[in-house]
């Protein structure tokens, strides 16, 4: 299951987003989306679960949800 997230703090990378998936689960892998002309996030990225039932629960728990500053839409 691969989930959109969005609005994301600018300066957050790989593995803040992924430390962040993990408290619902073993994600497999999260990437923030950077612009090489900037050299910076573009404040979206992408969680990757195998279990969607884990998936699922990461979208509930954190759609809405304030994370440094940024209210983030999963």
């Amino acid at each position: 299951m691969k989930i959109y997230v969005k609005n994301l703090p600018f300066h957050a990378d790989d593995k803040d987003l992924l430390g962040l998936f993990t408290t619902f689960g073993t994600a497999r892998n999260a990437t923030v989306i950077v612009d090489h002309q900037r050299g910076g996030s573009r404040g979206f990225g992408f969680v990757e679960f195998d279990d969607p039932v884990q998936g699922r629960a990461a979208i509930d728990g954190l759609n809405g949800k304030e994370w440094q500053g940024r209210e983030l839409v999963v």
